[in-house]
């Protein structure tokens, strides 16, 4: 996994730069800079891997990941998975290929898919494209949704790990007010790899609902399309 050591700009995600990039169609235009978000992730992580270790190799890996799902408009720009291959659930759903993902809206509407009646859901996935959803999080999270790595279960080809994702909402989510507070997801994760040390499969699981009750815990309100509101301790709000 040698690999998954960083770039020269950027020391926790590979194939941001160089030779190998040349050609890359970026979503802005540029690579994207992590600085801040990095900056956030050393300050509030909670486990520093080793340098060289299989901690931080995964971690590396799956923020490289993320960078590339989330920055590079062409999947055969991706270097960290075979693009034929590769599918992705969440909490046992059913496995999504890459042009699946981009029909459901992309990333953030993948992990937060829902089976909840449409009038509970405080995100609902149907309402939202890869630039709304993509909005919407990043005028929440002003200063990033960071990832961290807390355990490794197993290493290649298989490997299992506990991770840890945050940031704080100092912008307003779907009508609700910002709380300045953390919102964090914990939960546990599969990659599967190829010979190249390629994702060829991978499998997601943890608590949509306890992640989206983060978004009112502050006891904002949030207006409804019929200009009702929809107070936290309503029994129509599903994460109350």
């Amino acid at each position: 996994m040698d690999q998954y050591k960083g770039s020269d700009v950027d020391k926790y995600r590979s194939f941001m730069s160089g030779e190998g990039e040349k050609n890359t169609k970026w979503k802005l235009g540029v690579p994207p800079n992590y600085d801040a978000i990095n900056e956030l992730f050393e300050e509030g992580r909670t486990k520093i891997w080793p340098t060289g270790s299989l901690g931080e190799q995964v971690q590396n890996l799956v923020k490289t990941w993320e960078m590339e799902m989330f920055n590079k408009v062409n999947p055969q720009d991706y270097k960290s998975v075979d693009v034929t291959k590769l599918t992705i659930s969440v909490n046992g759903r059913k496995p999504l290929k890459l042009e699946d993902v981009a029909k459901i809206g992309g990333g953030y509407n993948m992990f937060l898919q829902t089976s909840l009646p449409e009038d509970l859901r405080l995100y609902n996935p149907s309402d939202e494209t890869v630039d709304t959803a993509q909005k919407i999080f990043t005028t929440t999270f002003t200063r990033g949704f960071v990832l961290e790595v807390l355990e490794v279960y197993s290493g290649p080809p298989v490997i299992a790990y506990k991770f840890r994702h945050w940031g704080y909402m100092e912008g307003p989510f779907k009508g609700l007010q910002p709380t300045g507070e953390i919102v964090e997801i914990i939960g546990v994760s599969t990659f599967e790899l190829d010979e190249q040390f390629k994702i060829v499969k991978i499998q997601f699981f943890y608590d949509r609902g306890e992640f989206l009750a983060g978004f009112i815990k502050g006891g904002s309100t949030v207006t409804t399309t019929q200009d009702s509101t929809i107070g936290v301790g309503s029994s129509r709000c599903p994460f109350s």
